[in-house]
């Protein structure tokens, strides 16, 4: 994950951040393996992106959240906003988002996305949501709205999208689409023996079909997505994910490692090594994926504007 950035500047006061969460019985939490560990952030250059967040009024969900990333991200001024607000209408097992019912929409918003753009320079931006299962269409126009807003404001900045999968929203992927972003991302998250458990509001074939529905609507769009390992899956499940995957046509795989936000999320089950990461990483590409990020702190937008420039490259070479 790299800096991912929400708008909304007035939090609820006196909510929980996890009310359906907070019956559960704690989970414990083991010790991170030594290639977990990542350096503090602190240096300059993440001292000026950390300014320039600070002096625009936003909030960043990568500080909240505590992602291992922070540091080379900010270092970077890789930035992901988080459009719709900070609160999600789902409670998947391993989200550290805030839960509940979300305000309305901002209808300023895009132009306040695009005009952060501009500011930080970025030459590749990444553009994500909280799920809004109580609109018509789940925001699909917004998302549309701010592609826009940036096209507009930053005409060469390349546009990464990471969606929520639209369930039940008809024609809201073919809006999105539509607007035709650079990269379009929805994240299976999970082998589906795990929906249940870890992600029980979304339906994994219906987030196949979304992003083969990407590709047949427009196939000049790059298509990713991602999971998490150490969640309980077996090795054959991921590998039949990646079947799945490739025959949706996706391009672009991201693997990484489950780390668990509090005591009342999902448990890490396991730790998966380096090694077997690699051993991913050659598997996905013997399959036919165009770009494989498959390491402990992957996360779905990390790197994600040098990312964009290989998969660029590989489509002018494969030509």
């Amino acid at each position: 994950m790299t800096v991912v950035v929400d708008l909304i500047n007035q939090p609820r006061p006196n909510s929980l951040r996890h009310p359906e969460k907070a019956h559960r019985p704690d989970q414990p939490i083991q010790r991170k393996p030594d290639w977990i560990r990542v350096k503090a952030p602190g240096s300059p250059k993440w001292a000026e992106t950390n300014r320039i967040v600070k002096e625009n009024g936003l909030v960043t969900v990568c500080e909240e959240a505590g992602c291992p990333n922070i540091g080379e991200c900010w270092e970077k001024k890789h930035a992901t906003f988080m459009i719709m607000g900070d609160t999600c209408t789902r409670a998947c097992a391993f989200c550290n988002v805030k839960t509940g019912m979300p305000d309305a929409l901002d209808a300023g918003e895009p132009a306040k996305v695009a005009l952060a753009v501009a500011k930080l320079g970025l030459e590749h931006v990444v553009i994500t949501s909280v799920d809004r299962d109580d609109l018509d269409d789940g925001g699909a126009q917004h998302f549309a709205d701010v592609i826009h807003a940036i096209r507009d404001r930053s005409p060469r900045t390349t546009i990464e999208i990471l969606t929520p999968d639209f369930l039940r929203k008809e024609g809201a992927i073919e809006r999105v689409a539509a607007a035709r972003p650079d990269v379009f991302n929805h994240n299976l998250e999970t082998v589906p023996s795990k929906y249940l458990k870890v992600r029980p509001g979304a339906r994994y074939f219906h987030s196949i079909r979304l992003l083969q529905r990407v590709k047949e609507i427009d196939p000049s769009i790059f298509t990713k997505s991602g999971i998490m390992v150490g969640l309980g899956e077996e090795r054959n499940e991921v590998l039949q994910l990646m079947d799945d995957l490739r025959s949706a046509d996706v391009d672009f795989i991201t693997i990484g490692q489950y780390l668990q936000p509090t005591r009342k999320h999902h448990p890490v089950i396991s730790f998966v090594t380096p090694d077997e990461f690699k051993s991913y990483e050659t598997i996905a590409y013997a399959k036919g994926f165009s770009m494989v990020s498959a390491t402990p702190l992957t996360r779905s937008s990390h790197h994600a504007g040098e990312d964009f420039a290989r998969l660029k490259a590989t489509r002018g070479t494969l030509a």
